[in-house]
């Protein structure tokens, strides 16, 4: 991702945030037959406060991905959409997409087993808390022997990034007056509404306002 000053991000708190909320991330990697993609849910490492993450991956996209062997690359996206000229006011412009991203990359330590249990049970709790009945992994109707059965069928791994490129382009090369019209317009009915995206913005213009 080519990174531009202006919307480089570099707090680590934010990029754990991002992490947070936004977990279903892709892995990438470049083998022999040329690059592959996959698509998993990841965690923050409980047990650290860095850039950590934890996941699995189901048999065989371990062996594709030659986890723990090669690097692999680990993209997180948060909110993200279009921006017409149009919000823009008279000026000239043209569109353009606004986005938060985050690269992660490194070579991945495989977990045991015990550890990719535990790390499968953070990932079932995680979604599972919030609904009116949730379903944990260990409880009924599913025993331990299920449970070790599917864990078998799955490789767990912890990815300590030796490389971190995260973006934040919300329009902070824009007036405080634009983006604010912006974030409305993302908010208001239309093809483009965008509440998620709007909410962003507006987070992020508050911060720079109280820097």
């Amino acid at each position: 991702m080519r990174q531009n000053p202006s919307f480089a991000m570099t707090d680590v708190a934010e990029i754990r945030r991002l992490i947070e909320h936004n977990p279903w991330a892709t892995l990438v990697s470049a083998g022999p037959d040329g690059l592959v993609a996959s698509h998993y849910a990841v965690l923050l490492d409980d047990t650290r406060d860095d850039l950590s993450i934890v996941a699995h991956v189901g048999k065989p996209d371990d062996a594709i991905h030659a986890l723990g062997e090669r690097e692999l690359l680990v993209v997180v996206q948060g909110p993200h959409g279009y921006v017409s000229p149009g919000w823009y006011g008279d000026a000239p412009a043209v569109p353009t997409w606004n986005f938060v991203a985050a690269h992660l990359s490194g070579v991945p330590e495989l977990l045991g087993t015990e550890e990719n249990l535990r790390v499968l049970d953070r990932l079932v709790d995680r979604f599972e808390s919030p609904m009116p009945t949730p379903r944990r992994m260990w409880e009924r109707p599913n025993d331990a022997e299920f449970v070790r059965r599917l864990e078998r069928g799955t490789v767990g791994f912890r990815l300590t990034p030796n490389s971190v490129v995260a973006k934040r382009k919300l329009s902070q090369n824009r007036p405080a007056e634009v983006v604010d019209h912006i974030v409305d317009m993302l908010r208001a009915d239309g093809p483009h509404m965008n509440p998620a995206l709007a909410d962003e913005m507006a987070r992020a213009r508050r911060a720079r306002r109280e820097a």
